[in-house]
């Protein structure tokens, strides 16, 4: 017997013994992928809107639930002015080019800020994983919120989250806060299927790659923690500008160069579920 719970009534010991989680599947879902960045500003919700165009290219059915609650940026990127349908209990997602779209953005007007505290966006997350009728999906693609809070939490301990890819710069700064990721997966344990080196660098008309943020800091972080490196996506503004016009770069130009590496990175992450 333990001695610091010898002596301990069975209630007591039930009190402070750790708690377990029930992980749930999504429903409608095969594979659910958490899009993360530990730190912000790394283009992660470019990452995760393109990814999911580029599956759905390769013939896979594919959803993109926005859970960053504070900051949603699928309606815009998506360019999705409705709202979902609702029968009081459920939410239909909104189709968009193909793929099937979530996020509080789309319940609330755009300028509305989110001044919410810890439970109310635990009870959104869990209204966005339970009560949306998702329709046989390959693929979920989630857009976390950057960081390793409560978003992130809530989906580790109570979502079936089949694995998570991390978005970073890179910049030193920008690697610190992977790790920190890195390690929070592992001690939840979510599968990390890998790391991206997104704006790895710049090509200019010369030809020549600048490598404006540094260079080989996200493989290097793989490689000490035994992650699969999954590649690199360099800077190119006509990324941004499909984005801002609402139509993501590998939906408006699949031909493009950076629509291209997507194609590529979302054949090596298909692979590693199927």
């Amino acid at each position: 017997m333990d001695n610091k719970t010898a002596g301990l009534s069975e209630a007591m010991k039930k009190k402070i013994a750790p708690k377990s989680f029930t992980k749930n599947p999504i429903q409608g879902t095969k594979y659910t992928i958490a899009i993360s960045s530990a730190k912000g500003g790394v283009g992660k919700s470019t990452f995760a809107i393109n990814l999911a165009m580029a599956l759905k290219n390769l013939g896979s059915k594919v959803g993109i639930l926005d859970a960053d609650i504070y900051g949603p940026s699928l309606p815009k990127m998506m360019d999705i002015n409705q709202k979902p349908e609702s029968d009081g209990k459920s939410l239909t997602p909104i189709e968009k080019y193909g793929v099937q779209c979530i996020s509080i953005g789309l319940l609330v007007d755009e300028e509305t800020p989110m001044i919410w505290r810890g439970p109310m966006v635990t009870s959104a997350i869990r209204t966005f994983t339970q009560k949306v009728l998702w329709n046989n999906l390959d693929f979920l693609i989630i857009d976390m919120p950057p960081g390793t809070g409560d978003t992130q939490l809530t989906f580790s301990q109570e979502i079936k989250v089949d694995g998570a890819i991390i978005i970073s710069t890179p910049q030193e700064i920008a690697l610190l806060d992977v790790k920190r990721g890195i390690k929070m997966f592992d001690k939840l344990k979510v599968k990390i299927v890998g790391l991206i080196d997104n704006m790895s660098y710049f090509e200019g008309d010369d030809g020549k790659k600048y490598n404006i943020f540094g260079e080989g800091g996200v493989e290097r972080v793989a490689k000490e923690f035994n992650k699969n490196f999954l590649g690199k996506i360099p800077i190119n503004p006509d990324v941004g500008k499909a984005a801002d016009n609402g139509k993501p770069l590998v939906e408006e130009n699949p031909e493009h160069k950076i629509s291209k590496v997507y194609l590529e990175l979302a054949k090596k992450i298909k692979s590693s579920f199927l």
